[in-house]
């Protein structure tokens, strides 16, 4: 039980975190004078998007996943698996969560406060670095995964723009940039999009020239 376990075996397993490693060893005594437990079943929900937290995860065992919500579709950004931290945001500026996290499985998280953490960059201000680092890696997979979502979700819409701007099953004179700004998003995207398109047979892609081949398919991806 985390009980029955010593200080020097709960810091002993603080260490195994990247973000904790090669701090003193007051300043992880600290960490776990002033933390606490939470053993939780699956399908518990430790925070959801929007919300205002204070706290830092640390997961020791079970499994996590951060998702987030994209109008009517529930991505999944990330697995955290153990050890591992997650929920950094909510230590942190306005303290806001992007994501949601829930336990896949039976679980069991240690809550490290808002303060302490603070204090923590007081004992060890070059741990700031690693928090920084980590903030940037989450907030790059949810602006992956946004895009991907974004790529998925614009077939129907350029699908829709090719069918307006076609003459006698013809779009020319219009370039990824043209039809990017169209629709207000990035030309990467309306590239990546095209070569779906031209890969499933519906179009021919040529020189600022977009033939569309089976126009009744082309519909129906509207």
């Amino acid at each position: 039980m985390v009980g029955n376990l010593t200080a020097w075996q709960r810091t002993d397993f603080l260490i195994e975190v990247d973000l904790f490693k090669h701090l003193p060893e007051s300043c992880l005594d600290s960490l776990v004078n002033d933390s606490r437990t939470l053993d939780c079943p699956a399908g518990h929900r430790f925070f959801q998007a929007g919300q205002i937290g204070n706290s830092l995860y640390v997961l020791e065992r079970g499994s996590v996943r951060m998702f987030g919500t994209f109008g009517n579709r529930t991505v999944t950004i990330a697995r955290i698996d153990p050890p591992m931290i997650f929920g950094e945001l909510g230590c942190f500026g306005a303290g806001k969560y992007y994501s949601s996290a829930e336990a896949l499985c039976d679980s069991r998280v240690r809550l490290i406060s808002r303060t302490s953490i603070e204090a923590l960059l007081k004992c060890a201000p070059y741990a700031a670095h690693k928090f920084m680092d980590l903030m940037g890696e989450q907030c790059a997979q949810i602006l992956r995964k946004m895009e991907i979502i974004a790529r998925k979700g614009l077939i129907p819409q350029l699908a829709t723009l090719l069918i307006e701007k076609a003459e006698n099953g013809v779009v020319s004179g219009m370039t990824h940039a043209d039809l990017a700004g169209h629709l207000g998003v990035h030309r990467e995207a309306i590239t990546s999009t095209l070569g779906q398109l031209r890969r499933a047979g519906l179009i021919k892609i040529e020189r600022k020239r977009i033939s569309i081949l089976h126009r009744e398919r082309l519909e129906r991806a509207t």
